[in-house]
């Protein structure tokens, strides 16, 4: 194995340009190679790409890549080809001639690997062509497309179990960058793996730094983030289509170059926008969730959520598009009480009971994150079943600059008294809403039916806004003195805890509410510590480089990170190479870049230092 090790070292800097391996990749890649199934759950920047690359140059005959986007296909092959690895896809957007060219190409033996989407893999006499190519290794990426648990799921996927009858010998590779327990499971079962090898990573994204700003008067919170990082490119994610296409516009007049992306523009306007993105001609995208799954930007900065997040687990992958090369990016959520009650609505619309349920406990697991006075990091983690032991991560506005507390004893008391009040009452226990309601005094159609008007606990609350009082009885839930069910109607209820403060002189400490802003504020006023990856260099180099590196990707026709990802420029702006021994040494720098972009970089740095 030490030997095998070596080889795949020397494959890594000679092809990728890398020195070492992320971590799990050396042990999936070895598993694979050595013919067993394997299931690898990477987070998104964690290098799932190169687990069936390399191994596709390690060895002989053909490495099937099966891949859900068109663009995803695209942007892989370009990597490939800029590295100098024979790559190539098959999708519609593909000519007959192209087609017909490729297929001839693999006939021959001249790739290593072949992209192609699901329902390509199913056309009839296409398993006969795939066995003619040798196929010896087959890689599902976004494996979580094939469970109906996953954020993505795609019926289309349940059919790659026929890829394992039909190659019961060759490996089979699973990979995704989020995926629950749940779906783990169920991604394992439906592509028939034989005794996989199963790789999780940890979920931590310690370059990422995340943030909650309450919302007020949002564009200008947002116009003001983007003009404080004038260099920056970032995603900006929305609720609803109208949402998307007025910011877009707003910041494009203002002079910011944004594009909108959801699924009610035309496939070209989608595909020209997204391209613009990709290429550092649009820096900014506003877009629904229909924006994301397969896009390779690394140099993506920043992740702005205009809009409450329906769920944690398509929060964190929307996030995770940030800063996918390692350096410092940011994710800022703006948070306020009005998109709660718009997706609440919008949950009871829903027919399903079940549904309804599911979506609840959702928005319940969204809002804890958005509230939280504990570190955000490790929320998302353990949302994921990730325990951590750092009690600051240095990476969150919680952990940088915590929020004040004070003694909220007699708001608890208030809030508990009435939720065991209004169950006394009438035997039953409420939603959050409804006790908030009868806090409050109000004169509903359930209060006057139920008589909560004649509980002493009605009307105590009046000195405060309901939003608050929601906000209160959110904290006391996540302080486990109150239990809140997704069942049926999503009932709160006294836990022993909280029993024991209502009987007792027991102290409650509450946190501080996400206030809004001063009129000056803006998100970039937040403290800011050392991130994680950051790069120290000639930022006037760095900008130079830049320009290089854009002039020479139109020339190839691909994004600018196709060439060199700001990683490797930045590297270059610190460490001034001279020749190509020392260019050699940055990363992403491998045989074919040195040839193809060695001396044209080694001479702008040169012209730089001589200038400067």
């Amino acid at each position: 194995m030490k030997t095998q090790t070596t080889d795949l070292l020397k494959i890594l800097k000679h092809s990728f340009g890398f020195s070492s391996f992320r971590p799990l990749q050396r042990e999936i890649i070895e598993d694979s190679l050595s013919g067993r199934d394997v299931f690898a759950l990477l987070p998104t920047g964690g290098g799932k790409s190169l687990c069936y690359q390399l191994p596709a140059l390690a060895r002989s005959g053909l490495t099937l890549v099966v891949s859900p986007l068109i663009s995803l296909m695209k942007d892989q092959v370009d990597a490939m080809e800029t590295s100098g690895i024979p790559a190539t896809f098959l999708n519609s957007s593909l000519d007959a001639a192209e087609s017909k060219e490729r297929l001839e190409k693999l006939d021959r033996g001249e790739y290593r690997l072949l992209y192609a989407a699901p329902e390509r893999l199913m056309l009839p006499g296409f398993v006969e062509k795939l066995r003619r190519w040798k196929v010896t290794l087959i890689a599902v990426d976004e494996a979580h497309c094939i469970s109906e648990w996953g954020h993505d799921f795609r019926p289309e996927y349940r059919r790659l179990a026929e890829l394992r009858e039909a190659f019961p010998e060759v490996p089979l590779l699973a990979l995704t960058a989020t995926a629950t327990g749940r779906v783990k499971e169920d991604i394992v079962r439906q592509l028939h793996l034989k005794n996989p090898a199963i790789y999780v990573a940890s979920f931590n994204r310690p370059n990422l730094t995340y943030r909650v700003l309450a919302k007020q008067k949002a564009y200008e919170q947002v116009y003001h983030y983007l003009k404080s990082h004038p260099q920056d490119s970032g995603i900006i994610y929305c609720q609803s289509r109208r949402s998307v296409e007025e910011l877009a516009e707003r910041l494009s007049q203002q002079g910011i170059d944004a594009k909108p992306y959801h699924a009610g523009l035309g496939t070209e306007e989608r595909s020209k926008n997204q391209e613009l993105f990709l290429r550092d001609e649009a820096r900014v995208v506003c877009a629904t969730i229909a924006f994301g799954m397969g896009i390779h930007k690394s140099n993506v900065r920043f992740v702005i959520h205009y809009d409450l997040p329906k769920n944690i687990e398509g929060y964190y992958q929307e996030t995770g598009r940030a800063g996918r090369d390692g350096l410092p990016a940011e994710c800022l959520l703006l948070f306020g009480a009005g998109d709660t009650v718009k997706y609440a609505q919008f949950i009871e619309q829903k027919s399903a009971a079940r549904e309804r349920d599911i979506a609840r406990e959702q928005l319940r697991q969204i809002l804890h994150y958005a509230e939280t006075s504990s570190c955000r990091r490790t929320a998302l983690l353990g949302y994921f079943g990730e325990e951590t032991s750092v009690a600051n991560c240095g990476g969150c506005d919680n952990c940088l600059s915590p929020r004040s507390t004070f003694d909220g004893t007699v708001l608890a008391k208030k809030f508990l008294s009435c939720v065991f009040r209004i169950r006394e009452k009438g035997g039953f226990s409420v939603g959050l809403n409804h006790v908030v309601e009868v806090l409050t005094g109000a004169n509903t159609e359930k209060i006057r039916r139920w008589k909560h008007d004649a509980i002493s606990t009605y009307g105590i609350g009046k000195e405060r806004h309901k939003r608050e009082w929601s906000a209160i009885g959110r904290e006391l839930v996540r302080l486990g003195l109150l239990t809140q069910r997704a069942e049926k109607f999503s009932v709160l209820e006294l836990t022993e805890e909280g029993m024991n403060v209502l009987s007792s002189d027991q102290p409650v400490v509450l946190t501080q509410q996400l206030l809004p802003p001063p009129e000056t504020a803006s998100p970039s006023t937040a403290p800011r510590a050392q991130k994680s990856g950051e790069i120290v260099c000639d930022e006037a180099l760095f900008e130079r480089l830049r320009r290089l590196r854009k002039k020479l990707a139109d020339e190839k026709n691909v994004p600018a990170y196709i060439v060199f990802s700001d990683v490797a420029l930045r590297q270059m702006a610190r460490d001034l190479p001279a020749n190509a021994i020392e260019f050699r040494q940055i990363s992403g720098v491998g045989d074919k870049k040195l040839q193809e972009f060695g001396d044209i970089f080694i001479s702008e740095i040169s012209d730089h230092n001589q200038t400067s």
